[in-house]
């Protein structure tokens, strides 16, 4: 049960060596995300967002303030890719940036905003690049050697898991109809 908690769309498990519609679709999917976020948290009130979405998980707040941080760090490792041969793609502490004030403190409305911004500018960027660019190559700590193709289904795959959870808990609760 806390699997399906933690992990309510299920690990990430990429597709390799996409089609050209494949990527399209998945372009088409991050105008949608920020949207999906707005939905599910309009009309929350303060002790709604501060609730974790599962015990001794992040609160609601948190979430969203690191989807926009995750988002910010995924975009600049996104072209690091395009520019760079395989480069690190650095990572950070997300537990630890979780505990910092700015998540603890700040209207989520101002995550939401960063995120339209950036998701357009991400689907701007993605919808000019050929196949083989997405073949190119990052480094990362986690996944090690991936591929862009993969960098962009992971980082849709991140946004719509964390919805989920978000989603799950307003189910859960019962606060409204989702």
């Amino acid at each position: 049960m806390m699997d399906q908690i933690r992990y309510p769309i299920g690990q990430f498990q990429p597709q390799n060596n996409l089609s050209n519609d494949e990527i399209i679709n998945l372009i088409k999917q991050i105008p949608e995300l920020t949207k999906r976020l707005n939905t599910l948290l309009y009309g929350l009130e303060q002790y709604q967002l501060e609730t974790p979405y599962r015990q001794n998980g992040w609160t609601i707040r948190q979430v969203v303030h690191h989807l926009a941080d995750n988002d910010m760090n995924a975009y600049l490792r996104f072209k690091r890719g395009l520019t760079e041969n395989n480069p690190l793609a650095n990572s950070y502490r997300e537990d630890s940036w979780g505990e910092l004030m700015d998540y603890k403190k700040l209207p989520v409305e101002n995550s939401l905003s960063l995120l339209q911004i950036l998701h357009h500018r991400f689907f701007v960027l993605l919808n000019e690049l050929s196949i083989e660019e997405y073949k190119r190559t990052i480094q990362t700590e986690v996944l090690g050697r991936i591929t862009l193709e993969t960098a962009i289904q992971r980082f849709i795959w991140h946004n719509k898991h964390h919805a989920a959870q978000i989603e799950n808990l307003i189910r859960r609760e019962n606060w409204k109809e989702t």
